[in-house]
């Protein structure tokens, strides 16, 4: 419920902190005293659109605040707050705050955390719900009737929307398969021909890479030919330094045991014999993996054009042309079997569809016995609004196929024929201003144990009747505010005098400035106000008696 209401430079509020409490709050005072002011204000913090002029002259910017409190949070608002990542820990009040500068501009915030004002609107629903002379949300639109009748009817809605999403899901799979064979089709003997010339090359990952470092090697080989063969000689040739080396040292072993000297010269030609056999393996080596040979140079570099052109063809890396050859057969594939997954898809969509049906044509009965039961109950409640020759109708209409969906297959709105005779049509084309408020209100009475938003605020519905009327609508008012927090704001003193906290807005006038200010009433403020609201600006000893036999009854 709305807890307090904080108003600083709105119009001629100045300065204004409210605190409300759960039940019944009336909020009376003279014509023109700033009562349209608190509802702007409320308006604002709940995402209406920001008007420069709410500011109050003279200010350069002005703010409101608005606290609420739930037991339990409603599902439409948790889920809001949770998308839009705004944390409110368990217990803790819920925040709204709107600022507007005099330029125009404006902020908003929840729990101190700056959000659009976007978001504003799409929690108000389950904050507020304003009723007045000139309606044009909550009850009246019809978008909200359908949700209203089956909560009334306490149908299985869930049911219709999980039925209502594997139907769908069943039918995009169904298509999307469709375009994909269709497609596939108009391709198939252009995709027959890739699978055949991918398939003759037969690529494999990583081939190019191998296929260039050969070549880069062979090219190698044939620029260092002449030098190797050079080396090849001195290595090998009679009279290779080498040769020469290894005669050497076969004299050396002859002569080494003569003297100290030959034997280490001995030991150092030997050494050298070493190092040069090391030397002469390693260049046969090199000269083995720098083989220049044509014929296979002219093969490596055909195949790496072939893989290149193929790659370049299908849009893709050479190392890509196997994964590509796989993709297209497994087209060609879906191709054959393209007719069966089809035909185990429409299966699906067929049966999905039957679930559908079968369970949105129980909500549709469900629905059709929740709107008797409904246009009974709110029949009950015309009669003594002074609503005699009215009736109210709740009509339930199958969509045609194309417009049913997560809701089910019915239209719902709320029907009004104020004339006998006269035809029924929508609560807003009908009723007149007063009317549209007692409809709204015997109709919130038929669904007071449905839900809605934390707090109602009725404004002036009781505006051109008096007596048995307004006592009806008091007692109804008292009787929605029992099980939550509502708030109307009103010129009747039979529905003031049902209030459970009394608030009295007036207005003053200090030279050339004007304020308002609300005050919370203690009994004898009360019953003073009563009078006033019985007997107009003389408040007289029969008005406060006539005052205090309302309080009584009330």
């Amino acid at each position: 419920m709305l807890t307090r209401l904080s108003i600083r430079n709105i119009v001629l509020i100045e300065a204004l902190d409210l605190e409300f409490a759960r039940g019944l709050g009336v909020l009376t005072g003279e014509t023109g005293a700033g009562k349209s002011i608190l509802l702007d204000a409320l308006g604002l913090v709940l995402g209406n659109r920001a008007d420069s002029g709410l500011v109050r002259s003279g200010a350069d910017r002005a703010s409101v605040t608005a606290s609420f409190e739930f037991a339990r949070w409603p599902i439409p608002l948790d889920r809001a707050l949770t998308e839009a990542e705004i944390e409110v820990e368990p217990g803790e009040p819920l925040i709204l705050k709107r600022q507007l500068r005099a330029d125009g501009g404006s902020k908003a915030f929840i729990n101190d955390q700056p959000v659009g004002v976007a978001l504003l609107r799409e929690i108000a629903p389950a904050l507020v719900e304003i009723h007045g002379q000139h309606d044009d949300r909550g009850l009246v639109n019809a978008r909200g009737h359908r949700d209203l009748l089956d909560r009334f009817a306490a149908g299985d809605g869930e049911a219709v929307t999980a039925a209502w999403r594997t139907w769908r899901d069943a039918r995009d799979q169904l298509e999307a398969m469709r375009v994909q064979v269709d497609h596939a089709a108009q391709d198939r003997d252009l995709l027959t021909a890739y699978v055949e010339e991918l398939t003759a090359l037969a690529p494999e990952a990583g081939e190019e890479e191998e296929l260039a470092l050969a070549r880069a090697t062979m090219q190698k080989g044939e620029k260092l030919a002449e030098d190797m063969a050079d080396l090849a000689h001195l290595f090998h040739g009679s009279d290779s330094a080498l040769a020469s080396l290894r005669t050497a040292a076969r004299r050396l072993d002859r002569i080494a045991a003569e003297h100290p000297l030959l034997e280490e010269a001995l030991a150092a030609l030997d050494r050298a014999v070493i190092e040069a056999d090391d030397a002469e393996d390693k260049v046969r080596a090199a000269s083995d993996a720098l083989l220049f040979d044509p014929a296979e140079l002219d093969r490596i570099e055909t195949r790496l054009f072939e893989l290149r052109a193929a790659a370049r063809k299908h849009g893709c890396a050479p190392d890509a042309l196997s994964a590509k050859l796989e993709e297209m057969r497994a087209t060609l594939d879906a191709i054959e079997g393209g007719s069966e997954e089809l035909t185990r898809l429409e299966k699906a969509a067929a049966a999905a569809g039957v679930v559908y049906r079968q369970r949105a044509e129980a909500l549709h009965t469900q629905r059709i016995d929740a709107a008797i039961r409904l246009d009974k109950a709110v029949a009950a409640e015309l009669a003594p609004l002074k609503l005699d020759a009215a009736r109210f109708r709740t009509a339930v209409t199958i969509l045609p196929e194309e417009r049913w969906g997560a809701h089910g297959m019915d239209a719902v709105e709320f029907l009004i024929s104020t004339n006998p005779g006269a035809p029924f049509a929508p609560l807003a084309k009908i009723a007149s201003g007063g009317e549209l408020s007692r409809f709204i209100l015997a109709l919130k009475v038929a669904l007071a144990e449905e839900g809605g938003a934390a707090t109602v605020i009725f404004d002036e519905i009781d505006r051109g009747v008096g007596g048995a009327v307004a006592s009806a609508i008091g007692e109804r008012l008292a009787r929605l505010a029992s099980a939550g927090q509502l708030l109307a704001v009103t010129h009747s003193p039979q529905v003031a005098a049902r209030g459970d906290r009394h608030y009295m807005i007036a207005k003053s006038s200090e030279g050339t400035v004007t304020r308002t200010s609300v005050t919370l009433l203690d009994e004898g403020q009360r019953k003073e106000e009563i009078a006033r609201m019985l007997s107009g600006a003389e408040v007289t000893d029969e008005a406060r008696a006539q005052a205090d036999r309302l309080l009584e009854r009330a």
